[in-house]
Formats: C-alpha cells, structure tokens, sequence
C-alpha cells in the first residue's frame, strides 16, 4: 500500500497525476456535414422558388423534397439531429433568373457531392453516391 502510495505522489508530482488530465478534444466535424448543409439549403431555395412561381411548383417541390430526404438521411447517418427546414423568404427576380441560381447552386451541390463520394468511406459511399446521381437528375429537371 506504501509503495502505491509512493508512486502516485512520485506521479502527481511529475505532472503525471491520474486525476490530472486534460480534457479529450472534440471529434472533428462528420466530412458530410458540408453535404447535409447544402440539402437543407438547396430544400429552402427551391422551396421559396415554387412559392413565388406556382407554375413550377410541379418540377420544383419534388426536388425540395428531394433534398429535404438527404438531410434526413445524412443526419441519420453523421447521428446527429435532423436538420430543421430553413423558413423560405423570397428572393424576388424573374423566373429565368431565379431557375439559373438554383442551377448554379444544384451544380456546386452535384460537383461537391461527386467529391464527397469519392472520398468517404465504403459503408457511406452507397447514399453519398445517392445523393450525386439525384443532384444530377435535378440539374435535367432545370432545363
């Protein structure tokens, strides 16, 4: 017992102590965050876009939905909550317009999809990859 004793105050006093540790670090953030981020973004954009023209309510509510799906399913996946719908303002513009910044936005969201997919593991790559094909039939859907 004194020789226990001994070598916890020769620890303590080292520096080495067992209730002198620092605190563990956070987990770096899920690689997919970025993914899920831009779902719940494209969802909202595409959303307030079928608001403000009823007449392309028909192509762009599916895909909202669409995107809102992914985010679900990522949230599910990085175990971390599902993501809230952002509330959809409108952004004004003309329809051309407005259709051509949810392409833009859609091709980024494809091009870091594409990444994403090729970089994630294994047991993710299935949905990621997913995701990508949806993003691209989304982009069809725009024209």
């Amino acid at each position: 017992m004194l020789a226990f004793g001994a070598a916890l105050a020769a620890g303590a006093a080292g520096g080495c102590g067992l209730l002198d540790r620092e605190p563990d670090e956070p987990p770096p953030p899920d690689p997919l965050l970025p993914l899920a981020d831009d779902a719940v973004r494209l969802a909202t954009l595409y959303r307030s876009a079928a608001t403000d023209f009823p007449d392309r309510a028909g192509v762009l509510t599916p895909i909202a939905d669409a995107h809102d799906a992914h985010a679900r399913e990522l949230a599910r996946i990085m175990a971390t909550p599902a993501p809230s719908p952002a509330a959809s303002a409108s952004a004004g513009g003309a329809v051309e317009d407005r259709i051509e910044a949810l392409r833009a936005a859609e091709k980024t969201a494809y091009d870091a999809a594409v990444q994403a997919c090729l970089r994630t593991p294994a047991h993710r790559a299935v949905l990621v990859g997913s995701i990508a094909a949806a993003r691209a039939t989304h982009l069809e859907a725009l024209k």
